[in-house]
């Protein structure tokens, strides 16, 4: 029996790829464990470190993708990326050692143990004392931040090419996307309120979750908002925090607490 999960999922592909027909049976079966949170709020810094890789953030995007359905396999979230399956090992026990998702549960194919995973959480969120100045997380915070941004810009990419999207005006006159990008200069007053606007309607929308309408659409809305300071006295020193973003994710990214 082989006992690590890496290579017991890359045996099975060798088997697979000989013909050999598998049939799974159970080792301990799925274990429900502990309840799927159905928000995380984020301020350590070795769980900010997982979240900054695109990739990690996908692997996230699929399991979160799964709550309700089942536990997936290796093999099959990277079907789910079009990514090889080699390529995700050491991302999932990342993941893992960060507790963003856990084993559920494992079962024997052709002799050999595969380990199935899900997500602990439905939803992140960062805490927002994490972009104080002080913080000593705010950079793994930043970094978080911009890996959702590549993840994001990623998939945009993807399903533009892919004709997938469009930003063309229907029947009735309205858009099916939108893209704004500008900057404005106003009072700090200004600003928080804008903040609370845009953080209100996310709130909003996140508190309805995902429509089980037969002609629901996915959605992907990402907002970044942000003030920029003076640059500091000290050259050296790291630049004023800015506002945090406030994002609404149907995809897992990471967002900020208003």
């Amino acid at each position: 029996m082989v006992e690590n999960a890496e290579n017991a999922e890359n045996a099975e592909d060798t088997v697979n790829a000989e013909g050999t027909l598998s049939r799974g049976g159970a080792v301990n079966g799925d274990d429900a464990g502990p309840a799927v949170l159905k928000e995380r709020r984020v301020e350590d810094a070795a769980t900010l470190k997982a979240l900054a890789d695109p990739l990690r953030l996908a692997i996230l995007d699929v399991l979160m993708a799964a709550v309700g359905t089942g536990p997936l396999t290796a093999k099959e979230i990277a079907a789910a990326l079009d990514e090889p399956q080699t390529k995700l090992y050491r991302h999932i026990k990342q993941l893992e050692k960060a507790g963003l998702i856990r084993v559920a549960g494992t079962r024997l194919v052709s002799g050999i143990v595969e380990s199935r995973y899900s997500p602990a959480q439905e939803s992140l969120r960062l805490a927002p004392e994490i972009f104080s100045s002080d913080s000593p997380t705010r950079v793994d915070a930043y970094d978080a931040m911009l890996a959702a941004m590549d993840r994001v810009r990623g998939d945009f990419r993807a399903h533009a090419m892919a004709g997938r999207v469009d930003f063309s005006r229907d029947d009735s006159g309205a858009l099916s996307g939108l893209f704004s990008h500008f900057s404005y200069r106003v009072t700090p007053e200004r600003l928080i309120r804008l903040r609370s606007q845009l953080a209100a309607v996310f709130d909003e929308l996140h508190a309805e979750g995902n429509s089980a309408a037969e002609d629901a659409v996915d959605v992907t809305l990402f907002t970044l908002l942000y003030g920029v300071g003076p640059a500091p006295a000290d050259a050296t020193a790291p630049a004023p925090a800015p506002a945090p973003a406030v994002g609404s994710r149907n995809d897992g990214g990471p967002g900020t607490e208003s």
